[in-house]
């Protein structure tokens, strides 16, 4: 099959590409040329979000089936697919949890006809709060061209909806994982937002890309527009950080702290990576009925991921991390 993928050096395209190439595909990315891309696989440099870029790369070019790592709006999906003569064949578009999060009362986890709900009013602008909406709206714009694409040309397109991805080399990228392990072997006081009693589901990168060649390789193509993909379980965040700690043989002082504290402190975006109202949940057991797969609880794959992190060379912090100083102080005014 011949295989597009838009963006193929980041954590998640990373994976579909090795995971495409190793099932014996002829796989195509395209990037705006900035990294390289692995051996035998083809190059096609353009700017995503320049129409006249994407006709130079991909006017008249056919493929069996398309992934779309960067759409972050509407506008994305439709400039690919007004691209003169370019047949993308099944389009996947990766989307996220996000988009049940703005609705006006989420209650995870979260199946599919949740993201129908009504919406929550757009936040105050220049917060992160507006930030992370207009995200989760963008993504909603995206998964309304893909429907209005198929209804207007058969186009085989689908949504995947997935939550935050955990992986052996997100330590360049998001590095929200690393955020928690650095505070945890520097010997400080590690705040614990309403401790950690909020749950928390991710998803195993590999197994992302694992569900994108089971829907390029699929008999039949799903009837919904758009399916949830994650890990089977879930758990509280306080349950995960100890797990990460005993397999990073770290002993931190997990000080629990509430939103009032570390809102007043302003801390409250910045110290504690999987928490505060935009870390969604969704529920993939539909996605796992329809595709045959089997994504790995994060027993099995937690471990391998955080040897990673630890086994390699030390990268750089967490943006978070810059005010370790505020979060100590915080501690210690507590008494702690």
């Amino acid at each position: 099959m011949r295989i597009l993928l838009l963006g193929g050096s980041g954590l998640l395209s990373g994976a579909a590409v090795r995971t495409f190439a190793r099932a014996g595909h002829e796989v195509s990315v395209l990037t705006r040329g900035k990294r390289e891309v692995a051996p035998g696989v083809r190059h096609l440099a353009a700017d995503r979000r320049d129409a006249g870029s994407l006709r130079a790369a991909l006017e008249g070019a056919r493929f069996d089936f398309t992934v779309d790592f960067l759409a972050f709006g509407g506008g994305d999906v439709d400039r690919l697919l007004s691209v003169p003569g370019f047949t993308p064949g099944r389009l996947v578009a990766i989307s996220s949890g996000q988009v049940y999060l703005v609705t006006a009362a989420p209650e995870p986890p979260f199946r599919e006809e949740a993201a129908e709900r009504p919406l929550m009013s757009e936040p105050v602008p220049g917060t992160r709060d507006h930030d992370e909406w207009k995200y989760g709206m963008g993504k909603r714009a995206v998964e309304a061209a893909l429907v209005r694409a198929a209804a207007a040309t058969g186009l085989q397109a689908l949504a995947l909806r997935i939550p935050v991805v955990q992986g052996e080399e997100d330590r360049s990228g998001s590095r929200r994982l690393w955020g928690w392990i650095e505070r945890m072997l520097d010997g400080g006081p590690v705040l614990l937002p309403e401790a950690g009693r909020q749950v928390v589901r991710f998803v195993y990168v590999e197994d992302v890309a694992g569900a994108l060649l089971a829907l390029a390789t699929a008999p039949t193509w799903p009837a919904e527009r758009a399916l949830n993909f994650a890990q089977p379980d879930e758990m509280p965040l306080h349950e995960f950080l100890d797990r990460v700690a005993t397999l990073a043989g770290a002993t931190p002082r997990f000080v629990a702290v509430d939103r009032t504290a570390l809102e007043r402190a302003g801390l409250a975006d910045t110290c504690a990576p999987y928490w505060g109202r935009w870390c969604s949940r969704p529920h993939p057991a539909r996605a796992i009925a329809r595709l045959g797969v089997r994504p790995r609880a994060i027993a099995e794959y937690l471990p391998g991921v955080v040897q990673a992190h630890i086994a390699a060379p030390r990268p750089s912090s967490h943006p978070g991390y810059a005010r370790r100083a505020e979060e100590i102080a915080l501690a210690r005014a507590m008494g702690v």
